[in-house]
């Protein structure tokens, strides 16, 4: 089969790869018809991500038809259409139990994290994939809802809402500021209304990004290169800071912008992938009372925000901005990584 395979940092091909093959009796093999880019593929190809190898094939979001499972798999069969997790679940360990997919340990029992595909196991960006633990780490893909609809519930939709805003601590009424606007940080705003946010101020370098945030939800923006950047934030608080800040971009100037805009009290909920040390000011933050969160996404929201997505209450075909076949992998690579210029929210990829 043809991959998109990592050949270490700055490097990258579609070529020809070996056919993945069940492995063991919870897995499955899933043709994917529909498949993404993430941010944290442009972060790995940086380097930022140390443990994936060189020969990786990258990918952790997909829509599929299974064609073969394992002798333990129950809950689905050979046809069904599904959504690929990023996050694998083998459904029974500790922190499983409790929700706490991103840990998964699986039948090993040791410490791990449920993030593999792309990671530690060969990913989706490939015309087939193994899906380990394959009950608990795909979800049937309802009538109805499109491919480019249901990828977005791969990762983004429940990163932005699991990180953002429920670990943010959003409330009803809650003035939210999101540093930001790329995929994630849109689907941290289109998702803050689910808790009742009553402002939700997207900020960020790039215009055209703050035009599409208010489509997604945004009551105000801010041009993050203006001097008085900050200003127009607190003046939108009553001068007070917002109740929430969600970094969602994943470098230290941003971390610190929220740590700068948080009111009293408030939280700051890092969402984006750091490649880099951030500076954590303790000695002016310690008598704020603010908390302060960062996670990988559990994804034990995704059925809940699918049923949204089915009855059109989340558009998360809005993300959806560039198409392109699996032959283009990478052009469209290079269109994603240039999303300044291109306006690429995500590009879609179809076989």
């Amino acid at each position: 089969m043809k991959a998109l395979v990592y050949g270490g940092p700055g490097n990258k091909s579609w070529t020809d790869v070996p056919d993945p093959r069940i492995q063991q009796p919870g897995d499955a093999i899933v043709k994917v018809d529909t498949t993404t880019i993430c941010g944290t593929d442009l972060h790995i190809l940086k380097g930022d991500v140390p443990a994936v190898e060189k020969g990786r094939i990258l990918g952790h979001e997909g829509v599929g038809t299974i064609v073969e499972t394992g002798s333990s798999v129950t809950g689905l069969k050979v046809n069904d259409r599904v959504i690929i997790s990023c996050i694998k679940s083998c459904g029974h360990c500790a922190n499983c139990r409790t929700g706490l997919y991103s840990h998964c340990l699986g039948d090993e029992g040791q410490a791990g994290t449920g993030w593999i595909f792309g990671h530690l196991i060969d990913g989706t960006q490939a015309e087939y994939v193994r899906v380990p633990y394959a009950d608990n780490s795909l979800h049937l893909l309802p009538s109805g809802v499109r491919d480019e609809q249901a990828v977005m519930l791969s990762d983004i939709l429940p990163t932005g809402f699991e990180i953002g805003v429920q670990y943010g601590r959003v409330k009803p009424g809650d003035s939210v500021a999101v540093v930001g606007a790329g995929p994630v940080g849109l689907a941290a705003i289109t998702t803050a209304g689910l808790y009742g946010a009553a402002t939700v101020v997207a900020i960020d370098l790039d215009a055209n990004r703050l035009q599409e945030a208010r489509d997604f939800g945004a009551t105000d923006t801010v041009l993050s290169g203006s001097s008085d950047w900050k200003d127009q934030v607190l003046a939108l608080t009553g001068g007070q800071g917002v109740d929430v800040a969600i970094e969602a971009v994943g470098v230290p100037a941003t971390f610190a912008m929220c740590t700068e805009i948080v009111r009293p009290g408030g939280s700051v909920a890092n969402v984006g992938v750091h490649g880099k040390p951030v500076e954590l000011h303790l000695e002016t933050l310690w008598i704020q009372n603010i908390n302060i969160s960062m996670g990988l996404v559990n994804t034990n929201t995704t059925p809940m925000l699918l049923k949204l997505v089915a009855q059109g209450k989340i558009r998360a075909e809005k993300f959806a901005t560039h198409h392109f076949g699996f032959d283009q992998f990478l052009e469209a690579y290079d269109t994603f990584s240039r999303a300044a210029e291109t306006k690429a929210l995500k590009v879609i990829l179809t076989s």
